[in-house]
């Protein structure tokens, strides 16, 4: 997500300058990765009203015959880049983890003719996991060791996945109650299906400077021109939810693709562990944000970390460099990721397991 509410016009312009700036920038990344991996690219699965969604697989060349997964889903204000805007991250976990990584597309906001709605991209997120749960075994992956994470509309994305799994409807936000239709499902079965065998667990979860309330949101300007990333995205401002939708006539809609409104008591339902990031100097999704949203998760009795990354600035995971806001992939990314790398084998290769 990078989205500027609150922001000053300097910031927004930085911002925007991200999406010229950021190319990815790959020798380098060879010359530092502790071992091989194999890309496979542009692997569709699936193709919601035609349009086709892909992802790029990395797997780790180091003879292990099964790895745990990484889904990633980059940022972007729902409106703007790729997964390619996270291409470096990808290749480092990759070349320095024992993980399989997943590196999505998802629609944005302004697919498909600027119709595409929140909840829809959040079907994505949830689709895009059960596709790998039922294809990755091809690629060596475990369907049973699946971590998700994002950066900004990422994270938001991984943390709906994580708190709003459980919330599947076959009619998604079209009947009485507001649930999510992914936009892949296992041959033969139906969400309601998936929801009774337990919905879509994931085994843990890395959220950087993400975005938890879309209904603050909404009621900041979102929805509004000011937000220039509707201009960035081809796409004229509109409602989330539509045309036309306003958070004052249906706030229910934008707390139930809110994370922060649908955290569960872990008496009701334990969580997997959760690691939350964001840089001292981040404007957008600040850590006063960012911290909030742990708070939440701790007073519901989940398992949360919170790491900050010293005066670093919003979009420190991008791949490639942005002078305006003085960061740069190989410079100010490795910190980060290799914290993200010492929790997933916190979770995924405990003291005393061999990796």
């Amino acid at each position: 997500m990078r989205y500027a509410l609150k922001t000053s016009l300097p910031m927004l312009v930085a911002l925007l300058l991200t999406v010229f700036a950021a190319m990815p920038v790959q020798p380098a990344l060879a010359e530092t990765a502790a071992h091989q991996f194999e890309k496979i690219s542009n692997v569709e699965w699936a193709r919601p009203k035609g349009f086709p969604l892909t992802m790029d697989i990395y797997v780790p060349q180091t003879g292990k015959k099964s790895y745990p997964v990484l889904i990633v889903y980059h940022g972007g204000g729902w409106l703007i880049n790729n997964n390619s805007i996270m291409n470096q991250l990808s290749e480092y976990i990759a070349g320095n983890g024992e993980y399989i990584v997943c590196n999505v597309n998802y629609r944005l906001l302004g697919d498909l003719s600027n119709t595409t709605t929140i909840n829809e991209i959040v079907e994505d997120a949830l689709g895009a996991v059960l596709w790998v749960k039922d294809n990755i075994k091809k690629h060596k992956g475990d369907p049973d060791k699946i971590a998700v994470t994002g950066d900004s509309a990422g994270g938001h994305l991984a943390a709906m996945v994580v708190n709003s799994g459980a919330r599947l409807e076959s009619d998604g936000f079209a009947g009485n109650t507001l649930g999510f239709k992914p936009t892949y499902l296992p041959k033969g079965k139906t969400a309601e299906e998936v929801a009774r065998r337990g919905g879509i667990q994931v085994q843990a979860a890395i959220l950087s400077y993400g975005a938890f309330d879309m209904h603050a949101s909404a009621q900041g300007g979102f929805e509004s021109p000011k937000n220039g990333f509707w201009a960035m995205g081809g796409a004229k401002a509109r409602g989330i939810f539509g045309e036309g939708s306003t958070v004052q006539e249906k706030p229910e809609h934008y707390k139930a693709v809110s994370p922060i409104y649908n955290v569960p008591k872990a008496s009701q339902r334990k969580l997997p562990p959760q690691l939350l990031t964001v840089g001292t100097k981040d404007d957008l999704t600040t850590p006063a944000l960012v911290h909030k949203y742990y708070t939440v998760l701790k007073e519901a009795g989940q398992t949360a970390e919170y790491w900050e990354h010293e005066g670093r600035p919003h979009a420190f995971l991008d791949s490639g460099s942005n002078e305006y806001l003085g960061i740069q992939f190989e410079k100010d990314a490795p910190p980060a990721i290799d914290k993200m790398i010492a929790f997933l084998d916190s979770v995924f290769y405990p003291k005393g397991a061999a990796k």
